[in-house]
């Protein structure tokens, strides 16, 4: 009888190990994303460019949901990221079509837009004490009512540079190819992981996440932080708005309405806790690799209703909340 007691005890600190280890929710999403890819590869007969077309068709997304990890990791939220990608779309378009600015600068252009936007909300949070919510959602009205403003129609980029961009094709083996898009939407997910885990930067975004009152104690640059964090994500969202135009070559006011939900939804599967200061890059890119593959699964068989990838979306976001509750509540009581 002791050797059973002892043998559920072990069990029992396994488990409890297991659950409180912060690597848990996106060692789930990982695994999530290999049992659907396989069973898709078994069901629908998957080609090699299956795999890269998840990050071509995604990797604006991809993008946004970086500079949105930044911003929940302290605890904050970011509703602003769809209209700034929207908004990205139509400056560059008119930018390059209708005035004739070079590529470059109107990209540096709409690049500086974004960021100064992002801090200037990020600013509205720390030292007017705005909450997130409503200091982005400013921002949200802002950037689409700017959009609307510019044009109310579809602005189509006839320049060649950028058509050639978007039909260059980086070969992978066994005939697949990347596009620039996608490879540009990895380059920003490994530049943010080294920024994140291995700079002093990202360890203070760690640690404003977990506490900002100890964090003010400890004599960390809390107001630059925070603001920098919210710059951070309005350049990925203008980053995302260009990676975009390479996917769509045009630039629309309307587009990328309720992306901001997509990158949020995307981090949280991915395994950023909403309360901050937990969290990986690379899971938030998992996460919307997943909710990519859930598209091309729905697609792929034909008779469900496009709507049901918002309800597979929202299930796994329930799911994943329920998670990091379980998570957070047993780091909680120990």
């Amino acid at each position: 009888m002791a050797v059973l007691r002892l043998g559920t005890s072990g069990r029992t600190d396994v488990a409890n190990r297991l659950l409180r280890d912060r690597r848990l929710p996106i060692v789930v999403t990982a695994l999530l994303l290999i049992a659907l890819y396989l069973w898709g590869a078994y069901r629908y007969s998957f080609d090699g460019q299956v795999a890269p077309n998840l990050l071509i068709n995604n990797a604006y997304l991809i993008v946004a949901a970086v500079g949105a990890t930044f911003v929940i990791l302290t605890g904050g939220i970011d509703l602003s990221v769809g209209s700034l990608v929207g908004f990205s779309t139509v400056l560059l378009s008119l930018l390059v079509t209708k005035y004739h600015w070079p590529l470059w600068l109107a990209g540096l252009i709409v690049l500086i837009v974004g960021t100064t936007g992002g801090a200037l909300m990020g600013g509205m949070v720390h030292y007017f004490r705005v909450q997130p919510f409503i200091a982005t959602l400013t921002g949200l009205f802002l950037f689409r009512g700017l959009s609307l403003m510019l044009t109310k129609d579809s602005v189509q980029v006839s320049d060649k540079t950028v058509a050639s961009i978007a039909q260059f094709h980086i070969p992978l083996p066994g005939g697949a190819f990347l596009s620039v898009g996608a490879a540009l939407s990895l380059v920003v997910v490994a530049a943010a992981a080294v920024i994140l885990h291995g700079t002093r930067f990202g360890r203070r975004v760690y640690a404003l996440g977990g506490s900002e009152q100890s964090s003010l104690l400890m004599g960390l640059p809390v107001a630059r932080t925070k603001i920098a964090v919210y710059a951070i994500s309005g350049f990925c969202s203008a980053l995302a708005g260009l990676v975009f135009i390479l996917y769509i070559q045009s630039g629309n006011p309307r587009a990328a309405i309720g992306m901001e939900l997509d990158a949020i939804a995307a981090v949280v599967i991915g395994g950023t806790l909403l309360t901050g200061g937990v969290g990986y890059v690379v899971g938030s890119l998992i996460g919307v690799l997943l909710i990519g593959l859930i598209k091309t699964l729905i697609s792929a068989e034909g008779t469900l209703n496009s709507w049901w990838i918002k309800i597979a979306t929202g299930a796994l976001l329930l799911v994943f909340i329920l998670l990091q509750r379980i998570v957070s509540g047993r780091k909680l009581k120990q």
